[in-house]
């Protein structure tokens, strides 16, 4: 059982909960990094994946998230995106003793009314970016002509930076190089395009690859299976 909603006061954020029916789940690489806790390992960072991510939880556990939009992550957690790529960290070894002062509030709100565990990870990531004084405004900026299509070149043209200085800002915004990142915002831009029933080979053309077979083999390397399986309802 999975659902998620706006996270207000933190733009571009999304809160979600899950509660584990005990299978195995993939998570697509998104550019994103959470904010984790769950009912087994308490407070977790979920860092920026470059290929689909296999959860694995016992039946019934508990998963509350924030997950927050590319380029956002390094504000709220202090710590280049690249440091976490790839990787579930607790948070602990990230905030040490503010981590457990997280987990007393979240545990607090266990018993309690109101906006719970979710509550709670929406106001520390609000604390956290007022401190930081809000994400570095590169990173949407970055991933909004990414994300829109423009090509790697021509985004690096539009926010005024040379190539290399713009792999470097990425790889420390987002966790690896805007190519990357095109790449995953271009895979999930066309599994959007693909859900609403267009077939594949006029989602590849309109998504910018190739032809279809371009497109089946950059979602089997960024997602670990073909278009088709997470296209199906018991996977999408």
């Amino acid at each position: 059982m999975y659902r998620e909603w706006e996270a207000a006061g933190v733009p571009g954020a999304v809160l979600w909960s899950s509660v584990s029916g005990g299978s195995e789940t993939r998570v697509l690489p998104d550019g994103c990094a959470d904010l984790l806790w769950s009912s087994r390992n308490g407070l977790l960072v979920a860092g920026p994946d470059r290929t689909a991510h296999l959860s694995r939880s016992a039946p019934g556990d508990l998963w509350i998230g924030l997950r927050l939009p590319p380029g956002t992550g390094p504000a709220v957690f202090g710590v280049p995106a690249e440091e976490l790529r790839d990787r579930r960290v607790p948070l602990a070894d990230l905030w040490g003793r503010a981590a457990v002062e997280v987990a007393e509030r979240v545990e607090t709100t266990l018993s309690a009314p109101g906006d719970g565990a979710a509550g709670v990870l929406t106001r520390v990531a609000q604390e956290r970016l007022r401190a930081a004084g809000g994400p570095d405004p590169l990173g949407a900026r970055i991933a909004g002509r990414l994300s829109a299509g423009a090509t790697v070149a021509a985004t690096a043209a539009e926010v005024g930076l040379g190539a290399r200085a713009l792999h470097r800002r990425s790889r420390a915004l987002f966790g690896y190089g805007p190519k990357t990142l095109a790449r995953i915002l271009r895979m999930r831009r066309a599994l959007d395009l693909a859900r609403t029933g267009a077939p594949l080979a006029e989602v590849a053309a309109r998504s910018g690859y190739a032809d279809q077979a371009h497109l089946t083999r950059e979602v089997r390397e960024l997602a670990g299976v073909p278009p088709s399986r997470l296209l199906t309802p018991a996977t999408a």
